[in-house]
């Protein structure tokens, strides 16, 4: 029972992450550019930014529907989260100009990566004996 809780935490962890990626992240870079524009403003860099998320968003909503099955591109967005919030994490400790994005944009996104990889284990980890598919599945038979 609690595997199943599981795969629904994590569902709704997805669509929220999703949304954000799909919508959020243009919107957080409107009305706080200090956490979430980098300097000097490059509204090209801006934008590859934005499609990127964008895309990612619209791939984590699909993979709601059904996480175990895409747990390669659940995997990919914990690790590219983690990697791309310790890069920016170096350059803002490293910039001070650059010293919002410590309350903004960084600690976002390694949330996200922490987030997702906790969920995922939590929901691919059944009890002893069990499998994924059969930790989801409810059971067949008589009661």
């Amino acid at each position: 029972m609690r595997a199943r809780s599981d795969v629904a935490f994590l569902r709704y962890a997805l669509v929220v992450v999703g949304v954000v990626f799909v919508a959020g992240i243009w919107i957080l870079m409107q009305v706080w550019p200090s956490g979430w524009v980098w300097q000097p403003a490059q509204p090209e860099y801006e934008q590859m930014i934005i499609g990127i998320y964008a895309t990612l968003g619209v791939f984590l909503l699909r993979a709601a529907r059904d996480p175990l099955e895409h747990l390669s591109l659940i995997w990919f967005t914990v690790w590219s989260s983690l990697v791309h919030g310790a890069i920016m994490l170096w350059q803002a400790l490293r910039d001070p100009v650059e010293a919002g994005h410590l309350t903004g944009d960084v600690p976002a996104i390694i949330l996200v990566g922490l987030l997702l990889a906790w969920l995922t284990r939590r929901a691919t980890t059944g009890r002893p004996g069990e499998s994924r598919r059969t930790v989801e599945e409810p059971a067949t038979g008589t009661t």
